[in-house]
Parts: structure tokens; C-alpha cells; sequence
């Protein structure tokens, strides 16, 4: 796709670039809800896609919102507040919608700096891979806004509740060490072992059976508000399903043959 997302392919594995390195990937221009909405889109269609990997061009991740636009009060900040507040529902919720709804795994591999709505798109990642370059934060406050693409709900489900306030009402932004020390991040490579190490981690989640790959993401998101009772109807339902395809078959004949199975997604 060209615009704001660059995407590569590599088998199963689709890898997404925030493609406006001279802006810091500031988001979000007004055509960015869009552009993720498509992204997603084309990937839940695909059968054959297993796993993502998203990570930013440049020494950023995301700066987040763009400060000239916000001050010159044009694009997604222009015209009076209820203007303002459908751009948000329309494009920042679009946005986050779209990759929380994203069917299979997401790996952010986070390269640099990824403040306000960059940090929860980073956040967003199923697993989160950060450069010991990067750095997160939620600056909302020191701007006298506050967190407008779901934030309060997503920082604490990541890091607890003391922490995503500390982060909230500080402004201050945390490195790369302090994000694995709070759980906010999986793990932290030097630099220049990234996307190698991201790669690594998007081939061995490819290599899992990919209907029930996606099965069991959807039981992941749906756990963090269902009730157990609500999660174990689904996990059932799901589980019948998962037992009648190929790639059953095939796990339990690899596991007894020890070696590796070889899932096509039947």
C-alpha cells in the first residue's frame, strides 16, 4: 500500500511500515483511518496471512499528534469541537479500531520514540518488541488534552492501573528498559537486531495452525471483558470447530511421529 503504511511480504508474514519518516510518523492525517482500516482489512480477508509485524521508518516509531497542526488549529483540529470530535471518532477511533480488530497476532516492533497515539498503536501489538532506542509516553496532559484514542482503557490493561497513572498524569515518557521492567514491552534488543528479532518471533507464530491461530486470539481479546463462564461457551464452540479441521489431525500425527507439523490451514 503506499501512503502512510509500506507493506512487504514474506510468506505468512506481512510486515507494515509507518512510511513518514521526516514527520516522525506523526499521526493521524486525515486519510490515516483509512489507510489502517484497508490494512487490516486486506489482511482478515486473506486466509493466508499468519502474523504482522508493524514498526515505524526513520528514528521513530510515532511521534503521535502533529503539534504544528494542533497549534495552527487545521486538518484533524480545525473548526469548532463537535467538528473536532467526529474526526476523532472518524479517523484516531477508525485507527485503533482497525488493528484491535485485526484477526491475526501483531508484533510491534517498536524502533524509536512512540509517544501518544504512537504508544498505543505500540501498545496495540499482541507482542511488543522494543530497540533499547525507543521510548514511550503519554503526553496528553502536558498539551492540555487527554488521551482521545482509547488510552484509559488500553494503559492499564497493559501495565496495571498505578502504573498507566503514573504515565497519565506525569506526562513523562519512559525508555526502553523502564517499558520491559513495567511489562509494557516483551523484551528489548539492541537496535540492529529489531526486525531480525521480530522476524524471528512472526515465523514461529506462522508456524502454528492457522485457523486456530486466529481462534485463539479472538478468545485472547474477548477474555479481557467476558466473564470465565462467557469465555469457556466461546472456547467451546471454538475448540469443536478447531477438532474437525486437517491441521488437527496433522498436530496430533506430528506430536506422536515427533516432528514438526506442517499446517496448511484445512
Amino acid at each position: 500500500m503506499a501512503g502512510l503504511i509500506e507493506t512487504r511480504r514474506e510468506g505468512p508474514i506481512v510486515i507494515w511500515t509507518l512510511n513518514r519518516p521526516e514527520r516522525l510518523n506523526a499521526l493521524p492525517d486525515l486519510e490515516d483511518g483509512d489507510a489502517f482500516a484497508a490494512a487490516c482489512e486486506a489482511v482478515n480477508a486473506d486466509p493466508e496471512v499468519r502474523v504482522v509485524i508493524l514498526t515505524g521508518a526513520g528514528r521513530a516509531f510515532s511521534a503521535g499528534g502533529d503539534l504544528k497542526a494542533m497549534r495552527d488549529r487545521r486538518d484533524m483540529f480545525k473548526g469548532p469541537g463537535t467538528a473536532i470530535r467526529e474526526r476523532y471518532r472518524r479517523v484516531v477511533h477508525r485507527i485503533v479500531r482497525s488493528l484491535y480488530e485485526l484477526e491475526v497476532p501483531l508484533v510491534t516492533a517498536v524502533n524509536g520514540p512512540a509517544m501518544g497515539l504512537g504508544g498505543d498503536i505500540a501498545g496495540l501489538g499482541d507482542i511488543r518488541i522494543a530497540s533499547d532506542a525507543a521510548s514511550f509516553g503519554a503526553p496528553f496532559l502536558k498539551l492540555g488534552i487527554l488521551p482521545g484514542d482509547g488510552g484509559t482503557w488500553l494503559l492499564p490493561r497493559n501495565v496495571g492501573y498505578a502504573r498507566a497513572a503514573e504515565l497519565l498524569f506525569t506526562a513523562r515518557s519512559i525508555d526502553a528498559a523502564t517499558a520491559l521492567e513495567w511489562g509494557l514491552v516483551n523484551r528489548v534488543v539492541p537496535a540492529a537486531a529489531l526486525m531480525d528479532e521480530a522476524l524471528t518471533m512472526a515465523r514461529e507464530i506462522a508456524a502454528q495452525p492457522p485457523q486456530a491461530l486466529r481462534m485463539t486470539k479472538a478468545l485472547l481479546r474477548q477474555g479481557r471483558d467476558l466473564t470465565f463462564d462467557q469465555i469457556l461457551e466461546m472456547t467451546a464452540a471454538m475448540q469443536a470447530l478447531a477438532h474437525m479441521t486437517d491441521d488437527h489431525a496433522e498436530g496430533v500425527a506430528a506430536a506422536l511421529e515427533k516432528r514438526p507439523g506442517r499446517f496448511t490451514g484445512a
